[in-house]
């Protein structure tokens, strides 16, 4: 005979492990796994601190992006139990190892008295917009919600900047700044592609902020019309999250990589130049920083300006993507960010190259204490400029 829908859940309870709010309120934030299994107009509702949402329709495909290690002890719960009850049942087929669902659900969850917090509550522009990006385990509604609510910093709105600020505007980068002093010349139209002939002579700043608007009206762009130095610096980068490096000179990166250390601000930086493409994440403290990889800047002829030496046009398109995608990993925490990893692309060969750069001991900035980044003497950064100059 076969059972009703009531007798079969009671079996199924019988073959798992229930626990009570008061165990799973002992344990939020405490390295388990919490996931809430009800619908997403459910979840809108109210939810427990730090759970992950993955749907029960979509439990199978979607649980690994929220609990990856089948060891984990993982707790289930939906609006009253019965649902999160099934859920466990089929983990367990799924061969995880600890699995139990919380009794009387979020209902009593709530009747209990215990913390809830409601969700950031998406538009339905917004769910329509990021609908691709809801269907990746790795980013989905949570990882969506982290990049509508980061703040990062393009230095630069030349080749590098232009790919990384459309792309990063239309994944949904809640504020963007931006830092450059330049206008639009003819001759940056051929790699620049956030800018337009009609814009020519516009500050760029305002030509990106246009290009950004134009493409996702929600996105706050901060204009910086300015050069970046130790006068500014710290006032400018201090309220981001990460910052993207696409400036073209030394004294500013090892500026920027002082001030970035001091303030534990993460930097993805490349550059450019004919065919050839570099791509590195300086993460302070979690690896090497940027004066491990380049101690003392190489000598003029070595290294010179896309101005001087040309530049592929759609190189800077490549790499910026590249960037774009470390930026996007590093907000939402997903993936291994090229930390302590130097990505070296030549594009005659369409190759590749992986070196590992790991973190200098006796490195002048990355070892020190960080509020004592600064000169000595004057309580300033160093003068970049001469020692570039006397390294060159």
């Amino acid at each position: 005979m076969t059972p009703s829908g009531a007798e079969f859940i009671r079996q199924i309870k019988s073959q798992i492990t229930e626990v009570d709010p008061s165990d799973v309120a002992e344990v939020v934030g405490n390295g388990v796994a919490i996931i809430d299994v009800r619908e997403t107009d459910e979840v809108a509702q109210g939810k427990i601190p730090g759970a992950k949402h993955v749907s029960r329709a979509y439990l199978e495909s979607r649980i690994e992006g929220a609990a990856p290690d089948r060891s984990q002890r993982v707790i289930l719960y939906c609006a009253s139990g019965n649902r999160s009850a099934l859920a466990a049942k089929t983990l367990e087929e799924l061969g995880y190892e600890d699995v139990s669902s919380m009794t009387g659900g979020f209902t009593l969850w709530k009747d209990r008295g215990y913390e809830w917090e409601k969700p950031f509550q998406f538009t339905p522009d917004q769910r329509e917009r990021y609908s691709r990006h809801f269907l990746l385990p790795e980013i989905g509604e949570e990882g969506q919600r982290k990049l509508l609510q980061s703040k990062v910093l393009l230095l630069g709105a030349g080749g590098l900047g232009s790919p990384i600020a459309l792309y990063l505007a239309a994944a949904g980068v809640g504020q963007l700044g931006i830092v450059d002093d330049d206008v639009v010349d003819v001759s940056n139209l051929q790699r620049q592609v956030a800018h337009a002939t009609d814009r020519v002579g516009v500050p760029k700043v305002e030509s990106a902020m246009e290009a950004i608007h134009a493409l996702n009206p929600g996105v706050n762009v901060v204009p910086y019309q300015t050069r970046l130095d130790a006068s500014n610096i710290m006032e400018i980068i201090s309220d981001y999250d990460v910052i993207v490096d696409g400036v073209d000179n030394f004294p500013t990166r090892y500026l920027l990589n002082d001030a970035t250390v001091r303030l534990d601000i993460p930097v993805v930086s490349a550059s450019i130049l004919g065919f050839d493409g570099q791509l590195s994440v300086f993460k302070p403290h979690d690896g090497p920083c940027y004066r491990c990889l380049y101690p003392v800047p190489p000598p003029a002829e070595l290294a010179p300006s896309c101005g001087a030496n040309g530049v592929l046009g759609v190189l800077p398109g490549t790499m910026g993507l590249l960037q774009a995608t470390e930026v996007i990993k590093l907000v939402v925490g997903a993936g291994e960010p090229l930390v302590g990893r130097l990505l070296l692309y030549e594009a005659l060969g369409a190759t590749f190259t992986e070196l590992k750069v790991r973190r200098d001991p006796e490195c002048p900035v990355c070892s020190r204490d960080p509020e004592s980044i600064t000169d000595d003497e004057m309580g300033v950064f160093p003068d970049y400029e001469a020692f570039c100059a006397a390294a060159g």
